[in-house]
């Protein structure tokens, strides 16, 4: 199971940063980055699937791929600035943490306008 890999991994890294926080804090840092990455590319394989899926689903219902490619622009960065801001809070950087959510937070209210617009266009249209 790929979860008991994950724990472990996540186990062993956060048991060796623990020892080295102390004496060697710049290594600590690395392998918390590199249990992040790992993680991470063990999960790549499954979110092609959530996003294959998601694919069908839209041909199903006849929705435009436009829309889904948003929300998958969406989770994607919504999933890349948590890992970002956890990275820079392990390493004590609370006030980059910060600006990394205010980015995220823009760069979604950015891509989800066209979709805003869409709906709005659809309101004005069922209204006499």
């Amino acid at each position: 199971m790929e979860i008991i890999q994950i724990i472990v991994i996540g186990i062993i890294s956060t048991i060796i940063v623990v020892m080295l926080k102390d004496e060697r804090p710049e290594i600590a840092m690395q392998i918390s980055l590199v249990a992040g990455i790992l993680i991470f590319l063990f999960m790549i394989g499954r979110i092609t699937v959530v996003i294959q899926a998601l694919q069908q689903i839209a041909t199903k219902v006849n929705i435009e791929f436009t829309y889904i490619n948003v929300v998958l622009k969406i989770i994607a960065i919504a999933y890349l600035t948590s890992f970002g801001i956890e990275i820079c809070k392990d390493a004590g950087q609370t006030s980059i943490a910060g600006k990394i959510e205010m980015a995220g937070k823009i760069l979604i209210i950015t891509l989800s306008i066209p979709v805003l617009m869409a709906v709005m266009d659809m309101v004005i249209k069922i209204m006499p």
